[in-house]
């Protein structure tokens, strides 16, 4: 069986829709403004065309879609992502594609500071700024359906990756408090999140008040956290009040820097169990949520960047493909019924990797 043929093979077993093509465009959020956003969005078009790679490097494989392509007509749901630090709106990209297929608009935004293309320190402090971030996107689309769509504002959901996890945790109503993430680290100094203490700004008194502000967006009806870090200076108090459904998931093949027991089950401490659903990703890192490597693409990161090979680094004998697939059925049944989306029942995915 060919690797092209059994990916389509798992992805035919839970995608439910597609709604005539999947088209990409980028587009630049107040480009004159003190904080620019680059957001990229897939979503469905009835125009039809050849597909073209979107978000393919040298390392990373892309997906494929109709360039800059007319919206369609129809009202859709919207997903919003955002990326882990140092990581860029690229990173999710199958997660996008797999969505659009179903019917949904998914838009992702690279925050300056905290992104591959942008590690400026100014941007990186002002971490409070990343769900606002989220926030702004919405805004836009909501305001400009002709980027990708008219969105159906009672099915808006958000997912994140590691610091984007901690982000749409935030939009879900979850409270920041840098004094007590800061004691805690006294304890668990090895955990990632604390080494990025300083980085991210949470060491800075300046960085207190705007951090605890209450970041919740009631245009958010549900939240997905993929493997998040920080989780332990949300006030557990905060997490109690979450009053949207919440899917928690975590690596299986965990580490010392984000260990599931300590960041994900904080959130399962703490968030209502009628809220959330756990989720351990069997064969998972914490890099598997990531887009696909090609072939030699460690070898190549490493003489680029020693030791940052490990993002192409997976648990086990479970390879990325098969991970993805599991996690694209179990998002999508779980963002599904949380926002009381049916898709059509036809089509098949015009995103995927070829």
């Amino acid at each position: 069986m060919s690797r092209l043929f059994f990916l389509f093979s798992l992805f035919c077993m839970f995608s439910q829709t597609a709604y005539g093509e999947t088209a990409f465009r980028q587009h630049l959020l107040d480009e004159h403004g003190s904080r620019p956003l680059e957001i990229a969005v897939w979503y469905p078009t009835g125009q039809t065309g050849n597909p073209e790679l979107a978000g393919d490097n040298v390392v990373f494989m892309g997906t494929r879609a109709l360039l800059n392509a007319t919206p369609d007509n129809e009202m859709h749901p919207l997903l919003l992502l955002s990326h882990g630090y140092g990581g860029n709106w690229r990173n999710l990209n199958w997660l996008a594609s797999l969505m659009a297929a179903q019917g949904y608009i998914v838009a992702a935004v690279n925050h300056p500071g905290t992104t591959s293309g942008n590690k400026n320190e100014a941007d990186a402090q002002r971490l409070w700024q990343r769900p606002q971030d989220l926030r702004r996107v919405l805004d836009e689309l909501i305001a400009s359906p002709d980027i990708a769509g008219k969105i159906d504002p009672q099915r808006i959901a958000a997912i994140g990756h590691s610091l984007g996890g901690w982000t749409v945790v935030e939009l879900a109503g979850g409270r920041f408090d840098a004094d007590r993430f800061l004691q805690d680290c006294k304890l668990h100094s090895v955990l990632s999140g604390c080494k990025l203490r300083h980085a991210l700004g949470i060491d800075r008194p300046e960085s207190a008040a705007p951090l605890a502000k209450n970041a919740r967006d009631p245009r958010i009806k549900a939240i997905v956290s993929l493997d998040l870090g920080l989780a332990r200076g949300f006030s557990p108090s905060s997490l109690a009040k979450i009053a949207i459904p919440v899917l928690i998931m975590s690596a299986q093949s965990d580490s010392e820097e984000l260990p599931a027991s300590l960041e994900s089950g904080y959130l399962e401490r703490y968030i209502p169990q009628k809220q959330r659903q756990d989720v351990s990703v069997s064969g998972a890192t914490h890099f598997s949520f990531m887009q696909l490597c090609k072939p030699g693409a460690a070898e190549l990161i490493e003489e680029e960047n020693p030791g940052e090979g490990i993002v192409c680094q997976d648990g086990g004998s479970v390879s990325r493909a098969a991970i993805h697939a599991s996690l694209g059925r179990e998002i999508g049944e779980f963002v599904n019924q949380a926002l009381d989306f049916h898709p059509l029942n036809a089509g098949s995915p015009s995103g995927l990797t070829r």
